[in-house]
């Protein structure tokens, strides 16, 4: 075992070479490296670069049955900096995890997906990619292009198809929603939904960020406190959901033009982009609700994440 274990971790000759050297089977080789380890004659340690969390994103994982959870380092509890940070590695894991033919749905209206297609760079075309907007971005002429570009620059740095939405995310009655997804191009893109292999979404608070509010696609003040009243504590699409991750929202989910919480949960990769104190609230009540299966964010917002997990 030592002998094997030494020729193949210390001089670095593959498990092919050991076996003309040693006279010995590949299953023989490979059963010896594996008693090595278990007899502690090999122990292998990893030593994480500064600023990996591994142990953080696989405590997450398995408090909240995510599939994965990446967590990125910040210096400080800034909401500007995070917002940059989980961009950047929002970028990065798209780019290192995207496969031909995927269908990327992209949420409207999220601080944090502008700084992600900010931060990426242009890369090698796979074939069939489609990029789908899943919430309406129609809304304040000065707002809108930021959901249209959103969707469309996206599109161009993958080398995908993109896939519009041309609807407001809210629109003003149910009858006026029922109209508009009779309309070709909705109807077109609504039902490419069920198609999506990843979706990428920001996680909102119950009260609208700036950037959605300045969009006009926001409930009035009077149904954001009714909200309240039934115990809102987050959205996703701006569908809403309580403590425990259970919808809310009644008659106001009949005003969103976008992918619905129950579609999200089929999505194979739903990823949910968000960080900071003022989201970890909406962030815990996704996660309790199972509406992500793939979690960035930063590292005193995991911290604070486990906490409240450990002590609930």
């Amino acid at each position: 075992m030592a002998k094997v274990a030494r020729l193949y971790y210390e001089k670095g000759l593959r498990q092919t070479e050991i076996v003309k050297r040693l006279d010995l089977s590949q299953p023989t080789i490979s059963r010896l490296l594996r008693r090595a380890q278990a007899e502690k004659i090999v122990r292998i340690t990893v030593n994480p670069p500064p600023g990996a969390h591994t142990n953080l994103e696989e405590s997450l994982e398995s408090a909240f049955g995510l599939k994965e959870a990446i967590v990125v380092d910040v210096s400080a509890d800034n909401d500007e900096e995070i917002t940059r940070e989980l961009g950047a590695a929002a970028a990065f894991h798209l780019e290192t995890t995207l496969k031909p033919n995927e269908v990327i749905g992209i949420s409207s209206w999220s601080a944090a997906l502008l700084s992600m297609v900010d931060a990426m760079r242009p890369m090698p075309r796979l074939s069939g990619l489609r990029v789908v907007q899943i919430l309406g971005g129609v809304g304040n002429p000065g707002a809108e292009a930021h959901a249209t570009q959103l969707t469309n620059r996206l599109a161009a740095l993958v080398n995908g198809e993109a896939v519009l939405l041309p609807a407001p995310g809210v629109v003003g009655s149910a009858g006026a929603r029922r109209v508009l997804q009779r309309d070709r191009f909705v109807r077109e893109t609504m039902g490419l939904f069920k198609s999506v292999t990843l979706a990428l979404a920001g996680i909102g608070e119950v009260e609208p960020s700036r950037l959605l509010a300045e969009s006009g696609n926001v409930f009035s003040a009077a149904e954001l406190r009714r909200l309240k009243r039934q115990g809102a504590a987050g959205d996703v699409c701006l569908r809403f959901f309580n403590d425990r991750g259970e919808p809310v929202g009644g008659p106001l989910n009949e005003r969103v033009i976008g992918m619905e919480l129950e579609q999200l949960r089929r999505v194979r990769r739903s990823a949910g982009i968000a960080g900071g104190r003022r989201k970890l609230h909406a962030i815990r009540a996704a996660l309790a609700g199972g509406w992500v299966n793939v979690l960035i964010t930063d590292r005193f917002t995991a911290q604070r994440l486990l906490k409240r997990k450990a002590a609930a």
